[in-house]
């Protein structure tokens, strides 16, 4: 997959485009929902043989209109993971810019000719509820001014209700993992670089990796999950906690994951941490042998767990 970073409309004359079949929209996170539109991108593409192009952006639109809050600049997953995604969906070019006041002051007339058309369009595949150019304006609008032939996906559902970035973000705070794996339609992960910590938990029998986080993606709630950990490349059965370490006093957000069948010191090394299930709530424990009584019943359950 090629990806093309592009300030404005202009940059598009350089790319050099040719025919494809372009979708358009916000994708964080690649859910279940946004690879229904691609699913069908690719039926068009392979029956008239030609690419898949996207046209999206870094972060999220609302970041140009909603007064700021730190929440608006996480993502789903990492910027590298959706990209993989994209290109796992067949998406053959990526075109990324940003979402600036300037942007969102294009009508819809000016996107179709400068961007649309431009890209060579001659299928469009966007979701039942796409909006675009600044008088937001639908997918009839686009069908009814444009030579390519618009293709609106409707609303994919799970449990009766509407998968989307929004359902997959409460999921995530509340720490209901199955749920937020089922929307997804994959794993959700969490990077970060393995740093020092207090070492308390190599005294008692449980060793964690204390996890720095290197992206802007969102994190669960705390509590005691059930995780498989990536380290060097190789997948392992682990049990992360999340959250203040309040049987030792603690008032920091601390992130440690307990590695199962692993030895070997790995500071300083990038790892992924993909979240299953939750096991219970983070607990102050009135001494350390209780303490153990519980990580010994959360360790069999998470070795257990299918």
């Amino acid at each position: 997959m090629k990806i093309v970073t592009i300030k404005d409309h202009h940059d598009l004359v350089a790319s050099q485009p040719t025919p494809t079949v372009l979708v358009l929209g916000y994708f964080d996170g690649l859910h279940l929902g946004h690879k229904a539109l691609f699913d069908k991108a690719k039926k068009i593409a392979e029956q008239k043989k030609i690419s898949i192009s996207v046209l999206t952006f870094y972060e999220s639109p609302k970041l140009t209109f909603a007064r700021f809050t730190p929440d608006l600049l996480l993502h789903l997953t990492y910027p590298e993971k959706r990209y993989a995604k994209f290109e796992e969906y067949g998406v053959d070019i990526l075109y990324l810019t940003n979402f600036t006041s300037d942007f969102a002051k294009t009508s819809s007339d000016d996107f179709i000719r400068h961007y649309v058309e431009k890209l060579q369009a001659q299928d469009i595949v966007v979701g039942f509820d796409y909006q675009f150019g600044h008088n937001k304006t639908d997918s009839d609008y686009l069908a009814r001014n444009t030579k390519a032939t618009v293709h609106t996906v409707a609303e994919v559902q799970l449990q009766g209700a509407k998968i989307s970035s929004s359902r997959i973000r409460e999921a995530i705070v509340n720490g209901n993992m199955e749920l937020t794996n089922q929307l997804l339609g994959y794993t959700f992960s969490t990077r970060g670089i393995v740093v020092h910590g207090d070492a308390r938990g190599r005294t008692i029998g449980y060793p964690t990796a204390n996890l720095a986080p290197i992206d802007r993606t969102y994190l669960p709630s705390d509590g005691v999950y059930v995780t498989d950990v990536c380290v060097k490349g190789q997948r392992f059965r682990a049990m992360t906690s999340i959250g203040q370490n309040v049987t030792f006093g603690g008032t920091e957000l601390r992130l440690e994951a307990h590695i199962f069948d692993f030895e070997g010191e790995i500071y300083g090394e990038e790892i992924e941490i993909f979240w299953l299930t939750k096991i219970r709530e983070m607990v102050k424990f009135s001494g350390i042998d209780d303490l153990i009584t519980q990580l010994e019943k959360d360790e069999e359950f998470s070795i257990n767990w299918a």
